[in-house]
C-alpha cells in the first residue's frame, strides 16, 4: 500500500490517503519518494482551474527519490538509482512525437499527477512512473533541491533548446516567481543579455543578484514604451493577463513572445504586429525526457538550483495557503515524513 496526501473533493484541504497500486507494470519503476516539490499547476489540478481533475487527487509532480523496484522490461535503471519525475510519467514511446524525441507532446502522455489518468502524484511515500521519464540526478546536482527543476526548470529550459536562443541574444522574463528566478539564473549562464520585468522592488534585487543584467519595471508604461525593438525573445512566465501589445513590441525582428505561465483569458493580438518584422507567439510546457537530461547536466555544470524553502510534507496544506498568497521565495520543497 502506497500511502499519500490527497483531495477528496474539489478545492479540498489534503488528507491522508492509502491507495494499492497493484502489480507494477513492466516498463515502470516505483520509487521511494524523498521530497516532492510543490508547484502552483498543484493548486490548479486541487480546484479544477483545469476542468480535468478527478477525486481522490494526489498532487506533486517535482518528485527526487530512489528506485525501489523495476519492471521487468527496464533495463537503464536499477534499485538504489536517485531520479526524478516531472509532470509526465508515461508517453507511447512510438508515436511519430516520441520517436522525434518530442515525448512530451505525445497524444497519450500521462501525468504523474493526473487522478483522470488512472495515476497518483508524488506527495506520497512512493510514487511510480515509465522508466523512460524517470531522469536520473548526475554527480552534481543537490538532490535536496532539484526536485522543482522537473517542473519549474524544464518549463523555462526548454524554450531557450526549442527557440535556438544563442549566447548574443536579448531576452525578457516577465514575472520572477518560482518560474522567473530560474529563467533568469538559466539565461545568464548560456551567455544572453538578461532583462527581468518586475512590479516589486525586492524582487528587483534578488534578480540581479541571480544574473539579470537589466531591470524593467513592468507597471511603468514609458519603460515598456522604450523597450521597443529590443529582444529576441521575451519569456512570459506569469498566469494573469498583461497588456500583451508592450511585450510583442518590444520584440526584435523574427523575435518571439514565449508563453510558459498558464493564462485563462484569451490573448488579444493583433495579425499586424505580427506582421510586421516577423514576430511570433508561442508557447510551450516542460519538455521530453532527453531534455530533462540536458538541463540538469547544465545544472551540475554552472552550479545553478531553484531557490527553495523546505517543509516536512505532513505540513503540506500550510505550505499550499502560503502558496495561494505568494508567500514563498521561491519554490517549496516538501520532504517525507511518512
Amino acid at each position: 500500500m502506497i500511502q499519500a496526501w490527497a483531495a477528496k473533493e474539489q478545492g479540498a484541504a489534503l488528507e491522508r490517503y492509502e491507495y494499492d497500486p497493484g502489480p507494477l507494470p513492466a516498463d515502470e519503476v516505483e520509487i521511494a519518494v524523498e521530497s516532492c516539490g510543490l508547484c502552483h499547476s498543484d493548486v490548479s489540478l486541487i480546484d479544477n482551474e483545469w476542468f480535468v481533475s478527478q477525486y481522490p487527487l494526489v498532487p506533486g509532480h517535482e518528485v527526487v527519490g530512489v528506485v525501489e523496484s523495476v519492471g521487468s522490461a527496464v533495463t537503464h535503471l536499477k534499485a538504489g538509482d536517485r531520479v526524478g519525475v516531472g509532470w509526465y510519467a508515461h508517453s507511447c514511446l512510438t508515436c511519430h512525437p516520441c520517436m522525434s524525441g518530442d515525448h512530451n507532446m505525445c497524444g497519450d502522455a500521462k501525468g504523474v499527477a493526473a487522478a483522470h489518468q488512472g495515476r497518483y502524484g508524488g506527495f506520497a511515500d512512493k510514487v511510480r512512473a515509465q522508466a523512460a521519464w524517470a531522469v536520473k540526478l548526475p554527480d552534481g546536482v543537490d538532490a535536496d533541491k532539484a526536485g522543482p527543476l522537473f517542473c519549474g526548470g524544464i518549463t523555462v529550459f526548454n524554450p531557450i533548446v526549442q527557440n535556438n536562443i544563442k549566447p548574443t541574444d536579448k531576452v525578457g522574463v516577465i514575472g520572477i516567481g518560482g518560474l522567473g528566478h530560474l529563467a533568469v539564473k538559466f539565461l545568464k549562464a548560456w551567455g544572453c543579455e538578461v532583462t527581468a520585468f518586475t512590479s516589486t522592488g525586492a524582487k528587483a534585487e534578488e534578480a540581479r543578484a541571480m544574473g539579470a543584467h537589466r531591470i524593467v519595471n513592468s507597471r511603468d508604461e514609458d519603460a515598456l514604451k522604450a523597450e521597443k525593438g529590443r529582444y529576441d525573445m521575451v519569456l512570459s512566465t506569469v498566469n494573469v493577463p498583461l497588456k500583451w501589445s508592450r511585450y510583442i513590441s518590444a520584440l526584435a525582428p523574427r523575435g518571439k513572445l514565449h508563453m510558459v505561465g498558464a493564462v485563462m483569458e484569451p490573448m488579444p493580438v493583433a495579425a499586424g504586429m505580427l506582421m510586421d518584422n516577423q514576430r511570433s507567439v508561442t508557447g510551450s510546457s516542460v519538455g521530453a525526457p532527453a531534455t530533462i537530461a540536458t538541463m540538469l547536466e547544465f545544472c551540475a555544470r554552472h552550479d545553478i538550483t531553484a531557490q527553495t524553502e523546505h517543509l516536512p510534507m505532513s505540513r503540506i496544506n500550510e505550505a499550499i495557503d502560503r502558496l495561494k498568497k505568494g508567500d514563498v521565495r521561491y519554490r517549496f520543497v516538501l520532504e517525507n515524513d511518512f
